[in-house]
């Protein structure tokens, strides 16, 4: 085509065709254009602002300042025994709102300072905050992001914890709202009067006299500022909980609430840099959970804690507790309201009535604890833990810090005849093998000394004895050589499957008792015992119920552990024990036992720190502990001569007492053991001791816990047997410096306490 051509062309509207390649490309750039220019970009953008902005207008307007919700207005928690009839409740929530000008100005100060320095500036609240909540809710994130005071103080009262995109679109409009309506003051005195500070305060008048005793209005900046601080995470920042790094973490907190005071011009820097960071006072019961009524419901707490979380209730104890903590739950004990009051009875005939602080200092150091348990069934039908939960917080009966001692002997058989188990020699351990019981005999393995030779009670030699015979006197030697017979290994195994389960390390020292053990522990490893082996984890709560949630207890009764004919065995032995060993005295000739079988076994801890008696008949185990404790220190100190006793608190007295006048006096009948055996004095019972034996056994003697049987044992050299009063020789009151220095520290150390050497007090 021709120039002119082409002009007539573009005059008549006509035009040359574009290549085709280039055509569609000049088209694809046309068509983007045409769907993302910058107007219809903008228009678009003020569509959805216009959009959200109606929105949320509408929601302003549908939503109103709701009353307070049922979360605000927590219920209590009620506590019944075994029948139904109550217990405790726990109270009305412990709170008493205070007006604002109640609390010192720098002390809600320190409140903004710690969750919202803008607070006094803004308008209620914090929208990136909200938007990252918003955007976090929606990832699956959960709670995250920032909130102002007022937020938080209209999650806490008007709405529920509920991570929803709703509920935060609630929180928004409601507090914008309630910014627009109510004063700053209003909105800080109500946060701070409803937010939870632990230990059960709610509420600043409730947390200030929970942490340090004084009223809001007398609180200083540093107190103050420990509370703010404690608001992020109530449980994990209690000073007497927390661990190193949860103080760690509390006290960097108080730091940074504090300098934000001296940014925002509230504190002066001068006087903040001489503050010292206040250390709470220790926790205090509740008001009416007086006597063991706290301890019974303590334990129940813990109980249902531990089970909230391992049926995914909760995702930890501290979710837990604040579930808890909410209240409306009815929380049935195990608890037996006549066999508590046996026990409670029996404590303070058999021991309390005869402490006297003024005449002996060492009498306010003891404390005493236990624990009943049914063998058949698991259930706790009675607990004492201690003089009273108001005065004594730490619970003895579940308290894990003191030696078990000669308790564990038992265990030792046990492993042995459920492992078949031979001596050195190759002989099968029974309840008839001979071992060597003298004093400080070396312990040997494959003909090796292992470095181990721990001495009996009083340093006392007994030459060739059965295993019945060193169970029934508690001699040391011989079980410390039987704990390596088995394998020390096996015996820490056995002892985690009966029901122990701290600081089992096997090394031979353990073989007398020296790791951590509470009478709850023991009862449900004597309880497995008695029950033929079946294992039993003791059980405080019955039932726990709740409108929201249910909750289902485990059963206390689980498989086979050791076998019957090993537990059978275990506990024939033991009723020599009772018949002609430790406790013979306070059990074997208590004049309510009426026949009745009993197996048990005393326990006397180094340096007299601990005394203990676990016995059981067939129908009821119960395990009592006295405990050596500073009562202004709260460290472990020795208990000789408490209770006006001549020289050491042993097993077999006070603890044997209470644990006879408690169990005699609550039986419904006289039983008899179940046993599948052949071996021990259940079986073969040692002979019957003379009348002259048991005229000079008079209820005015104290009996230590090494008493011998009332026949020599055979192929023995060992002394003539002392009579239940201590040897003359034995001083009534050994100095400390005495005591320390008698026999050489063993080449083990023990766990859980100083590295001293094992004393000749230890049964």
């Amino acid at each position: 085509m021709g120039r002119a051509e082409e002009r007539r062309a573009r005059q008549r509207g006509g035009r040359r065709a574009a290549p085709k390649g280039r055509a569609a490309a000049a088209g694809g750039r046309t068509g983007i254009r045409r769907l993302f220019t910058w107007k219809k970009i903008l228009g678009t953008f003020f569509t959805l602002c216009l959009l959200g902005m109606g929105a949320f207008i509408v929601l302003y307007m549908m939503i109103d300042i709701p009353e307070g919700n049922a979360d605000a207005e927590l219920q209590s928690n009620v506590y019944e025994y075994s029948d139904g009839t109550l217990m405790a409740r726990d109270g009305d929530r412990n709170r008493e709102i205070v007006d604002l000008a109640r609390v010192p100005k720098p002390v809600q100060r320190t409140f903004v300072a710690a969750e919202n320095k803008t607070f006094y500036k803004d308008s209620g609240v914090d929208l990136k905050g909200t938007a990252r909540g918003v955007l976090n809710t929606l990832s699956g994130k959960g709670a995250q992001g920032g909130s102002t005071i007022t937020q938080q103080y209209v999650k806490n009262y008007y709405l529920t914890q509920e991570q929803t995109v709703s509920r935060k679109l609630k929180e928004l409009v409601i507090s914008l709202k309630l910014d627009r309506e109510k004063s700053k003051d209003y909105i800080l005195a109500g946060y701070i009067n409803t937010s939870y500070y632990g230990r059960g305060a709610y509420g600043i008048q409730a947390a200030a006299q929970a942490y340090y005793r004084v009223d809001a209005e007398d609180l200083t900046v540093e107190q103050g500022a420990y509370l703010a601080a404690l608001l992020q995470a109530p449980n994990q920042y209690d000073w007497a909980i927390a661990s190193d790094k949860g103080k760690e973490l509390v006290q960097e907190r108080w730091d940074y609430v504090l300098d934000n005071m001296v940014e925002q011009k509230w504190l002066d820097a001068g006087e903040r840099a001489g503050m010292k960071f206040p250390v709470p006072k220790a926790p205090k019961a509740a008001p009416g959970m007086e006597g063991q009524t706290g301890y019974l419901v303590e334990a129940a707490n813990t109980a249902v804690k531990q089970q909230m979380v391992e049926q995914g209730v909760a995702e930890n104890l501290e979710q837990a507790k604040a579930l808890l903590d909410r209240g409306g739950y009815t929380i049935t004990l195990n608890i037996d309201k006549k066999k508590q009051k046996a026990l409670e009875q029996a404590v303070k005939d058999r021991l309390t009535s005869k402490l006297d602080p003024k005449k002996r200092d060492v009498d306010a150091d003891v404390q005493a604890g236990a624990v009943s348990v049914d063998p058949k069934t698991g259930k706790v039908v009675a607990m004492y833990g201690g003089v009273d939960y108001v005065k004594h917080y730490t619970n003895n009966a579940t308290r894990k810090d003191y030696q078990p001692a000669s308790t564990f002997k038992p265990v030792i058989l046990a492993a042995a005849l459920d492992r078949g188990a031979e001596t050195q020699d190759g002989v099968p351990i029974t309840a008839d093998t001979v071992y060597d019981g003298d004093s400080k005999r070396p312990v040997v393995e494959d003909g090796e000394k292992v470095g181990f030779a721990p001495p009996n009670e009083d340093d006392q030699d007994y030459g060739d004895i059965t295993v019945q015979e060193a169970m029934n006197k508690s001699v040391n030697s011989v079980f410390a050589q039987m704990g390596v017979d088995v394998g020390m290994t096996d015996v820490m195994q056995t002892a985690g499957a009966l029901g122990m389960s701290e600081n089992l390390d096997p090394f031979p020292a353990q073989t007398l008792g020296t790791m951590g053990a509470s009478p709850m522990q023991m009862a449900g490893v004597y309880a497995t015992l008695a029950n033929h082996g079946k294992q039993v984890t003791p059980s405080i709560v019955k039932s726990v119920e709740h409108k929201d949630r249910t909750l289902e207890m485990p059963d206390p009764i689980g498989q086979s552990v050791i076998s019957r004919r090993a537990a059978d065995t275990v506990t024939s032995v033991l009723t020599g024990v009772v018949d002609d060993g430790t406790a013979r005295a306070s059990v074997r000739d208590n004049p309510l036992r009426d026949g009745q079988q009993v197996a048990g076994k005393t326990g006397t801890s180094d340096f007299n720190r601990s005394a203990w008696f676990t016995g059981y008949t067939p129908d009821l185990v119960t395990s009592v502990g006295l405990f050596g404790e500073d009562a202004k220190t709260g460290k472990q100190v020795p208990m000789y001569e408490a209770g006006g006793v001549d020289h050491r608190v042993n097993g077999g007295g006070f603890p044997a007492e209470i644990w006879a006048a408690y169990t005699f006096g609550v039986m419904d009948e006289v039983s008899e053991f179940d046993l599948e055996t052949e071996q021990g004095a259940g079986v073969a019972p040692t002979r019957s001791p003379s009348q002259s034996e048991t005229e000079s056994e008079t209820p005015s003697q104290t009996p230590t816990t090494e008493e011998p049987t009332t026949s020599a044992p055979p192929s023995t050299t060992s002394p003539p047997p002392p009579t239940t009063e201590p040897p003359s020789q034995t001083p009534t009151s050994p100095p400390p410096s005495q005591t320390e220095t008698t026999p050489p520290p063993p080449t083990f150390d023990l766990p859980g306490g100083p590295d001293e050497p094992l004393n000749n007090d230890r049964e």
